[in-house]
């Protein structure tokens, strides 16, 4: 598990989206960056993380960010829980588990008590010059959007 540092370059990443688009940090530049990750599509708490960054979706837009969520779902699996749910968001497709191995957010946490390998729901904002602005390393799903939306209001001075 890799920890970032605020200030730091952010690890940079090249995955297919929902469409098979490729999607780089490098295409991102000049962009706020908000990079949530969750462990598996139409799940109840990733449904509801998905969901609340939607309903938020224009707050992110007038904040000028570009909101990415990342699981190692495929392209299909995103398409369907797009579909579904009606979100407003490009998700993207990491299946060798190589970017959310870069940003901490593969590894070692507990379900039920136990220690397994796994997804580890975080998030990281990247600022413009593709620095790591904000990073939440463990979050819960409900209520979360909002707190990345008021933490990128306070980064952007608004």
């Amino acid at each position: 598990m890799s920890a970032l540092t605020i200030g730091a370059p952010a690890p940079t990443f090249s995955l297919p989206d929902q469409d098979g688009v490729t999607v780089s940090l490098g295409s991102l530049a000049g962009n706020w960056v908000v990079l949530y990750f969750y462990p598996k599509d139409d799940t109840p708490g990733c449904t509801t993380e998905a969901c609340e960054f939607t309903a938020s979706i224009t707050d992110f837009v007038d904040l000028d960010a570009v909101v990415l969520g990342c699981s190692p779902d495929t392209p299909a699996s995103h398409r369907r829980f797009i579909a579904k749910h009606g979100l407003k968001l490009r998700l993207l497709s990491d299946p060798e588990r190589t970017v959310l191995s870069a940003y901490g957010a593969y590894g070692e946490k507990k379900m039920y008590g136990k220690p397994v390998m796994g997804v580890i729901r975080s998030t990281v904002i990247v600022d413009p010059a593709g620095k790591v602005a904000a990073h939440w390393p463990t979050v819960k799903a409900a209520g979360h959007a909002a707190v990345v939306a008021a933490k990128l209001r306070e980064l952007r001075g608004v």
